[in-house]
């Protein structure tokens, strides 16, 4: 998959490396509420699943997709998560293990919103490019499943496409 979607932004504050992303989808907040929400569009962008309650405070599992976990050989497939805000159609955000993960959407013109994701990278070890280009290649998903209801399967994308950039983008910032 090309991406035709602009690269996140990276944050500081102090030592600390935050992403910033920006889509615009072309569909009412409902809509991409429910593609950030619920297990079986998750299925289609996330690697993994939010198990247990939505609603403020709850704690959640956060189980990776069986498939994904044998491509990618996780062998802890389930991780602790609580979900911080939820507050729909606007704002979502939860915690996955140590990361936080905020995802709001504003109505933007008829039709239409604008979604801002934001999370900061607790551990660095990966690479911040690598998990900028992760998080950039489940936005393209995302947006593939809003637009089509019928995108490529998560496990089957291979991101990569963006290292590069991001790795430039955090030497410049």
């Amino acid at each position: 998959m090309t991406s035709a979607h602009p690269l996140g932004e990276i944050l500081h504050d102090g030592d600390t490396v935050g992403l910033r992303f920006e889509r615009r989808l072309a569909h009412p907040p409902d809509r991409v509420w429910r593609a950030l929400t619920d297990s079986d569009q998750l299925r289609h962008w996330m690697p993994a699943d939010i198990v247990g309650a939505r609603r403020e405070g709850a704690e959640v599992e956060v189980r990776f997709w069986p498939d994904v976990a044998e491509k990618y050989e996780i062998v802890d497939r389930t991780m602790p998560g609580r979900i911080l805000t939820w507050d729909p159609p606007h704002t979502f955000s939860w915690q996955w293990d140590r990361d936080t993960l905020i995802f709001e959407l504003h109505p933007d013109g008829d039709d239409a919103t604008r979604l801002v994701f934001t999370t900061w990278v607790v551990d660095t070890t990966a690479g911040v490019e690598l998990t900028a280009d992760g998080y950039h290649a489940c936005l393209d998903l995302l947006v593939a499943l809003v637009d089509t209801d019928d995108p490529e399967p998560f496990v089957s994308h291979e991101p990569g496409g963006h290292v590069d950039e991001y790795r430039e983008l955090l030497a410049d910032s």
